[in-house]
């Protein structure tokens, strides 16, 4: 007997994901067979799954917290923006087509069948599955064909708890607005909510939560205070980083923000060191002349993104940071955007032709339609430390700082090296989750590592995150309300 039920938000950032990982890790640390399962995400941030494709990356934190391997099923659509009207669609872990909103309004039948698909598949294997939405439900205006939040709700028949954020301010109105906008179907589908991110005195909002029940008639799970451990975990945007300096801080990373960042989890093994201060730098705003490291990100749009680059001034800082001796590594776009050229002939991100690199590696990359999606292992050539990581691209890069390769993955050379070693690339994201590796990359920086088991840290502030859960929220009512569903 397979089990669900579904969170979703009264606003978009309300900490759905956080939720929905501690949850997953209450009910996994009692034994239970728990799946995460969020029908439809939007981030460039992805993660590479052990059945080879890809999914968000909090989708894949949240396997972590149940403590099995990230799979497909998880996260059947995935949107990946390349501009401001236009994602490509991930299906399933695989590209299903690159579409502007109006056109994948017309596909959601068909994705909304993909995604049953996927969640009866994946409820073959569990006791309970805990969905996560997108957004808010009372974004009424997108509910037809809706396949991320009441449509998917009611077409699975689950039950649903809405979550609010009382950091932003205006709680009581999103709940109860929420509650006064929605088909009465819809309304009748929400058992219970809970408040997030409160700080302080929890008692002084016991008014606000009497005038909640009273004008919703939805059950109170209890009012979750803020998460303070919640930078330890790996960030779901890239501003959730820690870019503030701390006390002790002996390295500066510095991360131009673009416009189209991808796989940007490359950064918070470096953010939990507490000798690293990691900076992402806003446009608008220089990169500091006082940085250690300068990294470039990954790009969903390497071609947009090295012109947004350029256009903040960017490519002129990093050049003066090269002059006085600063370090530069780019991964996968970033590892691009460092090289003589890169070159779209079949115009797969957008016009066809070839444009500039920044020329800091003596490189050249084609960008080509067969995307690679892969786990892979090897070696740091200079500490001879083990690493592990994944590569989610597509292009390839060759030229003549390539023959000075700085890993070794899957018994072949990768990466490139500028001849006097301080200008480093290669497509390899997931580097710095390797402590040797990272212990050796910072001591070439001249820091030290203080963090021996990134893995295990993560997992000791989802055990925290469980704790507080257990703590604060009405976890067992929240077990009640979920629903046996039907797996065919």
């Amino acid at each position: 007997m397979t089990k669900a039920i579904m969170i979703q938000g009264a606003g978009s950032n309300v900490g759905k994901s956080m939720v929905v990982a501690g949850l997953c890790r209450v009910f996994a640390r009692r034994g239970m067979q728990v799946r995460p399962f969020k029908p439809q995400n939007m981030s460039n941030n992805a993660a590479v799954t052990e059945d080879g494709g890809e999914i968000g990356r909090a989708q894949a934190l949240q396997a972590m917290a149940c403590g099995v391997p990230a799979h497909t099923d998880m996260n059947p659509v995935l949107l990946k923006p390349e501009s401001d009207v236009g994602a490509q669609v991930i299906v399933q872990g695989k590209r299903y087509a690159t579409l502007k909103a109006r056109d994948y309004a017309k596909a959601k039948p068909d994705l909304l069948s993909k995604t049953l698909q996927s969640f009866h598949r994946l409820s073959k294997a569990a006791d309970l599955i805990i969905i996560e939405g997108a957004g808010s439900p009372a974004e009424i205006n997108l509910r037809k064909g809706d396949i991320a939040n009441m449509g998917f709700a009611e077409a699975a028949g689950v039950p649903v708890v809405l979550v609010g954020d009382i950091d932003r301010g205006g709680v009581i109105a999103q709940i109860v607005g929420t509650h006064c906008v929605l088909q009465e179907k819809d309304r009748a589908r929400i058992k219970a909510f809970m408040i997030n991110k409160f700080r302080g005195d929890v008692t002084l909002f016991d008014e606000g939560m009497a005038e909640i029940i009273a004008r919703t008639d939805w059950a109170p799970l209890g009012v979750l205070p803020w998460f303070a451990d919640a930078w330890q975990l790996p960030a779901e945007d890239v501003m959730d980083i820690s870019s503030t300096s701390r006390s002790g801080d002996v390295i500066k990373v510095v991360v131009p923000k673009l416009s189209r960042i991808a796989n940007f989890d490359d950064l918070d093994p470096l953010a939990m060191e507490p000798g690293v201060s990691v900076e992402v730098i806003e446009p608008g705003r220089p990169l500091p002349a006082d940085a250690d490291l300068v990294l470039l990100p990954g790009s969903k749009s390497t071609v947009g993104d090295l012109a947004f680059l350029r256009a903040q001034g960017w490519d002129i800082d990093l050049l003066a940071h090269v002059r006085r001796g600063g370090h530069v590594l780019g991964i996968c776009g970033g590892y691009q955007m460092l090289g003589r050229t890169i070159s779209d002939p079949e115009g797969i991100e957008g016009a066809q032709g070839s444009v500039s690199g920044l020329g800091l590696l003596d490189v050249d990359t084609v960008m080509a339609p067969l995307k690679r999606l892969a786990d892979v292992a090897g070696t740091h050539l200079a500490s001879g430390a083990a690493v592990t990581g994944y590569e989610i691209h597509i292009g390839t890069t060759r030229g003549a700082d390539t023959l000075r390769p700085w890993l070794k993955m899957d018994g072949a050379d990768a990466g490139a090296t500028s001849p006097d070693g301080k200008v480093e690339g290669c497509y390899i994201h997931g580097l710095f989750t390797s402590d040797a590796f990272r212990k050796s990359y910072l001591a070439k920086l001249g820091g030290t590592s203080a963090v021996s088991d990134y893995s295990g840290a993560v997992n000791t502030a989802l055990d925290a995150l469980a704790d507080h859960l257990e703590l604060h929220v009405n976890v067992d009512e929240f077990l009640e309300l979920a629903e046996t569903v039907e797996v065919s």
